[in-house]
């Protein structure tokens, strides 16, 4: 099952003009928005379609009993297309109720009007959101979005491997995941990658930044400012660049894309992926090892500093946007899809809660104690207006793969990451 989290595609410029649209009197033609409301149309992406019908069958039955003759509609989209169809569709008077969005595309909808706010108390769990996806849904302190379900990052390793080194056990802490790699790259030789780590993968990177206590920005007086260059951020850019240079011995420019399929080639014994990528290279089609699937073992990545690695906790979040003319049916839908109920379902399909209540009993299921435990430690990009502008604009990967491949030091890297940052990083 494919689960990869499409985060912060670049938002089209023809949102930015959806500021007008936002902060309506939740009225049209006189008439009230939810009760007058025959049909609901939602959309969602292919996951929910090929993976949990039932789930979205369940909500639909809630809603349709509570609201007899209601007809919902559905609409599912590819991750690639999704967002340049709901520009379109944004700009005119024909909105969906309900849209699934990958968390960290939230930030630009939000900043602009296009999703309306929400009360959280409405909805399950609110107050035990993940920290990360609560704030993916929370801009200038309000809330316009619901989390879906989330999608950790977790250490996987090749057990046989390790056991060839002498390595018993998968690491626990930094030190004993260091002496493991030390005695797996000695044994393999120079041409082997101990970890295999594409340099421009922001999300492993910015994860040595958080757990040295930096940050990509920070807000400042209301303003965000690039914070890559600060003491902080450069410590956790250097123990990232180490671990380029001691065990990551493949092509230091290709980025992560293709990760699964080189994992699967054999030519490495540990990844720091989404927790899918691992089952992604076992794959016959990936699997160049032989049995690979019997040789795998994940494990919660420890952090140079102490702790366990935080994470990115990707995930989707459902938003109402502002044009709807069923605001309060929609967010009843998403109550019903996300709720308790919703969440025991996508639990079911291996799918990581969007509350710390049902994340709780994963912990203690060997099955998911490892990507459960991993997403307790999480962070999230700055909810700046701006931020789909950086990412659109690559700049983090640009700056990973000028240190890894020594283009530049992590100084003047971070300092021109920075600049490039600071440009855009406050523009609706």
């Amino acid at each position: 099952m494919k689960r990869k989290l499409i985060a912060a595609v670049g938002v089209a410029g023809m949102v930015i003009g959806l500021a007008a649209c936002g902060g309506t009197d939740g009225k049209k033609e006189g008439g009230d928005k939810a009760s007058g409301a025959k049909e609901l149309t939602v959309w969602l992406t292919v996951d929910a379609q090929n993976n949990w019908p039932d789930l979205v069958k369940a909500a639909d039955d809630a809603i349709i009993a509570k609201h007899p003759g209601l007809k919902v509609k559905h609409e599912y989209y590819g991750w690639p297309d999704k967002n340049a169809k709901l520009d379109a569709v944004l700009a005119t008077d024909k909105a969906p109720d309900v849209v699934e969005m990958g968390n960290s595309e939230m930030i630009g909808y939000m900043s602009t009007g296009a999703f309306a706010e929400v009360d959280p108390s409405k909805f399950d769990n609110s107050a035990q959101w993940l920290d990360a996806l609560k704030e993916s849904v929370t801009y200038d302190g309000k809330t316009y979005g619901v989390p879906y379900y989330a999608g950790g990052r977790v250490g996987t390793w090749r057990k046989d491997i390790a056991a060839e080194a002498g390595v018993k056990a998968a690491p626990k802490t930094w030190a004993e995941l260091s002496a493991a790699l030390d005695a797996i790259q000695k044994k393999k030789g120079a041409k082997f990658s101990a970890w295999y780590q594409p340099s421009p993968d922001w999300y492993a990177a910015m994860s040595f930044v958080y757990d040295a206590g930096g940050a990509i920005a920070k807000n400042e007086g209301g303003q965000w400012k690039s914070s890559l260059s600060s003491p902080e951020s450069l410590k956790g850019l250097k123990q990232y660049k180490e671990i380029l240079d001691k065990y990551m011995h493949a092509d230091k420019t290709k980025d992560e894309a293709d990760r699964p399929v080189v994992f699967g080639q054999g030519n490495s014994a540990a990844i720091f992926a989404a927790a899918w990528e691992g089952g992604t290279a076992a794959t016959p089609e990936n699997d160049k090892v032989g049995k690979l699937a019997d040789k795998l073992e994940n494990f919660v990545m420890p952090g140079p500093n102490g702790k366990n690695l935080p994470v990115f906790l990707g995930g989707s979040d459902l938003a109402i946007p502002s044009k709807s003319d069923a605001q309060d049916i929609a967010a009843e839908w998403i109550n019903a899809f996300t709720g308790a109920k919703g969440q025991a379902g996508l639990i079911a399909k291996g799918n990581l809660p969007n509350n710390k209540t049902d994340l709780g009993p994963l912990k203690a299921d060997p099955k998911t104690q490892v990507a459960a435990t991993a997403a307790e430690s999480s962070w999230f990009v700055p909810t700046a207006p701006g931020w789909g502008q950086v990412e659109k604009a690559k700049v983090l990967q640009t700056m990973l793969q000028e240190i890894g491949t020594g283009k530049k030091s992590v100084e003047d890297a971070a300092k021109a990451a920075d600049a490039a940052i600071d440009k855009v990083i406050n523009t609706k």
